[in-house]
C-alpha cells in the first residue's frame, strides 16, 4: 500500500533544527501498528507525512499503491500536483485527530457521513452500521458538544472509517480517556479496521495499551546532534 525509503523531513535550523528520518517503512492491508516514542519525537510529523498533508524534502521512494497502480507521492509533491494529492487523501486515507476534529454545527450522523458526502458516495447504511459498531448509535441526532469525550472519540473513529479507506491514521486517539475507556475505544477501532481489511497506524504514548490491543510497535529514537539540533529516526523493520 505504502512504501517509503530514505524519507526525510526537516524543520528549523541550528539548535532549533528537528529532522525526522524514515529509512524504511512498508504498510500493507491488515497491518496494525502502534507508533511509539517520547513526547516531541515526531509521531505526529510521521502521521502527517503518511496522510499526505506534509511534504518530504527528500525521498528515495514514497509510493502509494492504489487500484490504478503505483503512485509516486514524492513526485506529486515535487510537481506541486495538489489536486492529485487531495484525491488520494480524501479517498484512500482516514485520519483521527487527537482533538477529534468534529464539526460542532453538524450532528453526529452528519459528522460521520461527511467523507462519504464529499466523495459523492451513496447513503447505503454505512453511517448507521458504524455508529452501532462503535456504540454511538443513540447519539446520531446529537451535536458533538452533547457527547462525552469517549463518545466524541468514537464518532471521530467512525467518520475516519466511513468511506472505507485503505489506510487509517490516528494521533493519540485515547490520550484524554481513562484506562478502561481507552482500551474499549482502541478495541472498537481496531475491530472495525480489521473488518474493513484496512491498515492502521496509531500514534500513542501508552505502550502498555498498544501491547494489550495487540499492536506491533514502531519506535522513533531521538539523538541530539553536534549543532544542537535533534534527529529522530524511525526504527528499520528489516
Amino acid at each position: 500500500m505504502l512504501s517509503l525509503r530514505e524519507v526525510r523531513k526537516t524543520r528549523g535550523e541550528g539548535s532549533q533544527r528537528y529532522s525526522l528520518v524514515i529509512p524504511r517503512l512498508d504498510l500493507a492491508a491488515g497491518r496494525q501498528l502502534a507508533l511509539v516514542g517520547p513526547s516531541g519525537c515526531g509521531k505526529s510529523t510521521l502521521l502527517d507525512l503518511l496522510a499526505l498533508v506534509l511534504s518530504p524534502e527528500a525521498a528515495q521512494r514514497f509510493d502509494f499503491v492504489v487500484d490504478e497502480g503505483h503512485v509516486d507521492v514524492a513526485g506529486l509533491w515535487r510537481d506541486a500536483r495538489q489536486n492529485r494529492l487531495a484525491q488520494l487523501r480524501s479517498r484512500q486515507i482516514g485520519y483521527v485527530l487527537q482533538t477529534g476534529g468534529l464539526l460542532g454545527y453538524l450532528d453526529v450522523r452528519s459528522n460521520i457521513g461527511l467523507p462519504r458526502k464529499l466523495l459523492g458516495m451513496s447513503d447505503d447504511g454505512t453511517v448507521e452500521r458504524l455508529a452501532a459498531q462503535l456504540e454511538v448509535a443513540e447519539q446520531l441526532g446529537k451535536k458533538p458538544q452533547a457527547l462525552s469525550v469517549g463518545q466524541r472519540q468514537r464518532v471521530s473513529c467512525a467518520r475516519a472509517l466511513a468511506h472505507n479507506p485503505q489506510l487509517l491514521l490516528a494521533d493519540e486517539p485515547t490520550a484524554a480517556l481513562d484506562p478502561l475507556n481507552a482500551l474499549r475505544v482502541m478495541q472498537l477501532l481496531l475491530g472495525r479496521v480489521r473488518a474493513q481489511g484496512a491498515c492502521c497506524v496509531i500514534a500513542t504514548h501508552d505502550e502498555s495499551l498498544a501491547r494489550e490491543a495487540g499492536l506491533h510497535s514502531l519506535r522513533i529514537a531521538c539523538v541530539q546532534d553536534k549543532d544542537g539540533g535533534v534527529t529522530a529516526t524511525l526504527e528499520d523493520e528489516r
